[in-house]
């Protein structure tokens, strides 16, 4: 018998090689946004292609938007929408399903926070953040921050808030995104919480780490953070957490380590 695919994902699909033939991005103006990124420099020329679309897609099916008087040009909507698409390079846009905006604001900002201590007593200050992720809402984003990403240093604020928007689409944001089909839950569970309890108790021992301390803050933060290093400096990870670093690789389905990014199947 002759599978077909669902209705809506047919009518998605035309839809999208629609928007690929109507609106596709110049790859000079493409290049000329994302040139100077050398995390983005390691693809190979089929790697950045598909970047290319699926960043062209991104463009179109999310919002995005500017605060603080920033004037959001279409170069730099380009290169968040090439690295926000990096982690998905093997998967598929769907994967960002549920969500439609990116604020984008100049530098840092303030964002208020609230946390109940032990005693129940109500806690309350404010943060200076470079991003977040709401659950089912917006990324929020500043351009500082984005400018300072992609050079493979650890520091990627785009994809640690697009690891964010994964590991939201199975639930809240707890370190645990939804694993293909031929991933076991239990060995990504055991890994992760291993990693996490000797990095937090390396931590407690004022031990300096490679991976940035904030990966200590959660489970949702260590997962981010781990997303940052696994493209942006995948040796770094691999060598401190090995079993952690495979699971990553076949989540994502590539593995940073090699010259390209090529796809890690099964």
């Amino acid at each position: 018998m002759v599978q077909t695919l669902p209705i809506f994902k047919f009518f998605r699909n035309l839809r999208r090689r629609r928007v690929l033939q109507r609106y596709p991005i110049d790859p000079a103006a493409f290049h000329a946004a994302i040139g100077d990124v050398p995390l983005l420099a390691r693809l190979s020329e089929g790697e950045r292609e598909n970047l290319l679309r699926l960043a062209t897609l991104f463009l179109r099916e999310k919002i995005f938007a500017s605060s603080g008087n920033l004037d959001l040009t279409e170069a730099m909507k380009t290169r968040i929408a090439a690295l926000a698409c990096l982690p998905i390079l093997h998967l598929d846009l769907d994967w960002y399903a549920g969500w439609s905006t990116v604020i984008v604001f100049p530098t840092e900002f303030v964002r208020p926070r609230e946390a109940m201590d032990d005693i129940g007593v109500m806690h309350e200050w404010e943060e200076t953040v470079g991003g977040e992720a709401w659950e089912l809402g917006p990324v929020i984003l500043s351009w500082a921050d984005v400018e300072a990403s992609g050079r493979c240093d650890g520091y990627n604020v785009i994809i640690h808030e697009m690891a964010h928007k994964l590991d939201m689409l199975n639930g809240p944001c707890d370190g645990f995104p939804p694993l293909h089909r031929n991933m076991a839950a239990p060995a990504w569970s055991k890994a992760f919480t291993h990693a996490f309890d000797d990095f937090n108790t390396r931590l407690d021992r004022g031990e300096h780490t490679l991976i940035d301390p904030y990966a200590g803050e959660s489970p949702s933060e260590f997962f981010a953070v781990l997303s940052e290093y696994f493209f942006e400096r995948p040796t770094v990870l691999d060598a401190q957490y090995p079993e952690v670093y495979a699971l990553m690789c076949q989540f994502y389905r590539t593995d940073p380590r090699q010259c390209t990014h090529a796809p890690v199947m099964g």
